[in-house]
């Protein structure tokens, strides 16, 4: 599946009209643990893996670099064996060990509470971080690439239709490495990624 999502700021005007004319999915506290090398080889590509709660995802960026155009894609793998074909890692240990073994190792933890909700076929998260940023992202999900530019548009007129400020914003990840770890941060910019 890709995933095609756009960022918002989310303050409390903001939030309200997410909310309203939503179906409230749940609540849930996720800690993100992302892993690259020293330098910087998925991330300066603009993929990104984690472990969610302990369990390993990859985004693979399907978009542009620099994705100018305010929203992103990625095919989002979620298991260890597609995770595993991507880093081209063997299959000898567990997933922690041979990631490690390859050169990769954790550069950042983050933890949020997540709010979702659903509204027609647009999925809607709102986070808070543990480091005092909270985002707003509205997604959709598809099954082919080709239709990316129609779920752009199709997420900026909703944004538009209930009235959401659409200055851009940084992602979670993004803005944790402007915060805290600046080298990292313009290792992107330089890469063509931000």
């Amino acid at each position: 599946m890709i995933e095609v999502e756009k960022k918002f700021r989310l303050d409390k005007r903001q939030e309200e009209r997410l909310v309203d004319g939503s179906e409230f999915l749940g609540s849930t506290t996720n800690e993100d643990t992302y892993w690259d090398t020293d330098d910087y080889r998925l991330t300066r590509q603009d993929h990104w893996l984690r472990q969610r709660n302990g369990r390993w995802e990859l985004k693979r960026r399907v978009h542009e670099l620099g994705h100018k155009l305010g929203a992103t894609a990625y095919d989002e793998i979620e298991n260890e064996e597609g995770i595993r074909a991507f880093l081209a890692l063997p299959g000898a240990g567990s997933m922690e060990a041979d990631t490690l073994a390859a050169g990769y190792k954790p550069f950042a933890t983050l933890r949020k509470e997540r709010h979702s909700y659903k509204r027609g076929d647009f999925h809607i998260d709102l986070d808070v971080c543990d480091f005092g940023y909270a985002v707003a992202e509205i997604e959709l999900m598809l099954e082919r690439e080709d239709d990316r530019d129609m779920a752009r548009d199709r997420i900026e007129a909703f944004a538009q239709d209930i009235g959401l400020d659409q200055t851009p914003v940084r992602g979670k990840i993004i803005e944790y490495l402007y915060r805290t770890r600046r080298p990292h941060y313009d290792a992107l910019v330089e890469a063509g990624v931000l």
